[in-house]
This record gives C-alpha cells, structure tokens and sequence, in this order.
C-alpha cells in the first residue's frame, strides 16, 4: 500500500526517527520525536496550502510504554506502511 493512500486511523510505522525542527509547540529543537520503526496511528491528513501535491500526516506515535504521544506533522518520505500485519510484528 502506498503511503499517500492511507487515511485517518490507519497505522504507520516511522520510517527514520523523527527530529524537533523547530516547529512543535513548547518543543525543543533536535529532540527525536519518534524513533525510527515506531507504531502510529494517523489522525489527520492534509495538504500544503502553497504546493496541494504535498501531503501532510499528524501522527501519534507509541512510546516505550505503549501510550499514545502528541500528534506530529509527517510527511509521506517520513513514514512506511507495513505489508502485512505479521511484517508490523517483526519490525516493532
């Protein structure tokens, strides 16, 4: 399945870990946001304003206990979808 295919409540894996630009609310800049090989669902889907071919996912990704983090803005290259669920096992 391809990425720019998946919608709201579809699970996503990190494709690399996911670094703080700068750009998330009362964040730090350089703080990993998610791990690479992460599990996340999505919870929104978008598209850039100024360039709509650029889609644009928030995810929440699990953390180490299984709980659910704050929504982070992706883009497709950021994330991977698993080809079957037993793939998803092996890479979690």
């Amino acid at each position: 399945m391809n990425v720019e295919d998946l919608d709201l409540g579809d699970v996503v894996y990190a494709a690399h870990s996911i670094i703080d630009d700068g750009s998330m609310p009362e964040g730090e800049e350089g703080a990993v946001l998610a791990e690479a090989g992460a599990r996340g669902v999505i919870v929104m889907k978008g598209h850039v304003e100024e360039d709509p071919s650029l889609t644009v996912f928030l995810v929440r990704f699990e953390d180490q206990e299984m709980n659910l983090g704050r929504p982070i803005g992706c883009w497709s290259e950021d994330l991977v979808v698993p080809e079957s669920e037993a793939e998803a096992v092996t890479h979690h």
